[in-house]
């Protein structure tokens, strides 16, 4: 990876991926991390962050990205059993943080894919049930070795 695609000052999700900002990380290993994202647009709604800062995703080596996409499927697995929506959705978009991210998000309708549903007032005890019941969901499909407690 060239220097040119890390950027220079950390994100907030390099802050949190640090512990310097509090997260309600369901999963977390070397090089994949993912959390609860405070303005969920749907209750579930979590971030699957590489580890390394970089912006955009096809600016990601292909093994990250690969290990990106496995730990996305076994959250959006999670997901499905803890929130049993019609579908989990997945969106790559990247405008509101320069850090490559991707929003998974148990929705019922296409409808609910759409960022003016972000909920920003939502209750610290709301999003800790919600990281409780994912974290419980991927220990229960026995992918819990990467599932931190919570």
């Amino acid at each position: 990876m060239d220097d040119a695609e890390v950027t220079d000052e950390p994100t907030i999700f390099t802050r949190i991926i640090r512990g310097e900002l509090p997260g309600r990380f369901v999963w977390r290993e070397d090089d994949v991390v993912a959390f609860l994202t405070i303005a969920p647009i749907r209750p579930g709604h979590v971030l699957v962050v590489p580890v390394a800062q970089v912006d955009r995703w096809t600016d990601l080596d292909p093994g990250t990205w690969l290990r990106v996409c496995e730990v996305q499927h076994l959250l959006g697995r999670a997901l499905q059993l803890a929130f049993e929506p019609t579908r989990v959705g997945s969106i790559i978009a990247g405008m509101e943080v320069p850090h490559c991210h991707v929003h998974l998000i148990p929705i019922d309708d296409e409808r609910q894919l759409d960022f003016s549903l972000a909920n920003p007032s939502t209750a610290a005890d709301e999003l800790d049930r919600s990281a409780d019941r994912v974290r419980a969901a991927l220990r229960e499909l026995g992918d819990g070795g990467s599932v931190p407690a919570g």
